[in-house]
């Protein structure tokens, strides 16, 4: 987009006051996503007829349907993954909007409450000196520690996309296979959609003016590569394919593992399978 034909604020603004019957639909998309009873979303377009579709004209979208596994027993924080996705996505080089993330979770013994960091937190910014590499400081390392984990988070792109059913433009869409994105062309900057997703996956890029969030590297996977969090996870704690495929790694995982989504309770029905979490992770 060459910065004349960059939608202006008050124009922005001007659009948005036109929406107020779809604010309203969206309150109550939003509303009924809470309930757990949001309807199915359909694809933005169909696949063409010759087979060939969106974004190449070499991959058939009907014969994938994707899905992430993640091991938590697995991950040791180093935070390859977050930079890699910075590097890989132009994600901006700051230490507070990311399309991935790890969360730390540390018992201690004789105390009740769970201790919840990330890579965002003011005194891991410090242990890493700098925000465009990420660090865990080790800050736990005199107080006894009955039991730590680190917990990989991302959009999940859900079933029923509660992003999806907010958007009053259709910029946020699900793909047919199965993959959640934003259309920058089409997004006005409202934050709907920021605010619909109940786990956090959303942000709003300052300096394009956007929503942003993880889309699986969809330029990557629709090439045959793997996304760049994946490929750069030294223990192999992401876990990534075709779930048509059941003897893709991500079929395997799932049907070897007891897996679990996030927030289940809310309808969503997330793509993101979990190991080895604990009833505090949501």
């Amino acid at each position: 987009m060459t910065e004349n034909s960059k939608p202006t604020l008050a124009a922005r603004r001007a659009f948005l006051a036109k929406l107020g019957g779809a604010a309203t639909c969206a309150g109550a998309a939003v509303g009924a996503a809470t309930l757990g009873i949001t309807a199915a979303v359909s694809a933005k377009t169909e696949p063409a007829a010759d087979g060939a579709s969106f974004p190449t004209k070499d991959y058939d979208w009907t014969k994938h349907q994707w899905g992430f596994g993640v091991d938590a027993t697995k991950c040791i924080g180093c935070l390859r993954c977050v930079e890699a996705c910075k590097r890989e996505n132009d994600v901006p080089a700051n230490a507070h909007q990311f399309r991935t993330w790890v969360e730390r979770y540390v018992h201690i013994d004789g105390d009740k409450d769970v201790h919840i960091d990330s890579q965002q937190d003011p005194v891991n910014i410090e242990a890493s000196g700098s925000e465009k590499t990420f660090r865990f400081a080790n800050r736990y390392k005199d107080a006894k520690v009955e039991k730590a984990f680190f917990v990989p988070k991302l959009c999940n792109h859900c079933s029923h996309p509660a992003c999806v059913q907010v958007c009053p433009t259709g910029a946020t869409y699900k793909t047919e296979d199965g993959v959640v994105l934003v259309d920058e062309t089409y997004c006005i900057g409202c934050r709907y959609c920021v605010q619909a997703c109940p786990y956090g996956a959303r942000f709003l890029n300052e300096e394009k003016g956007v929503a942003d969030k993880c889309t699986w590297c969809y330029h990557r996977i629709t090439k045959g590569l793997q996304p760049a969090c994946v490929e750069v996870c030294p223990v192999g704690a992401r876990i990534f394919g075709n779930l048509k495929d059941k003897q893709s790694p991500v079929s395997l995982f799932i049907r070897n593992n007891r897996v679990q989504v996030l927030k289940a309770e809310m309808g969503n029905a997330p793509n993101v399978f979990y190991v080895g979490i604990d009833k505090e992770v949501n």
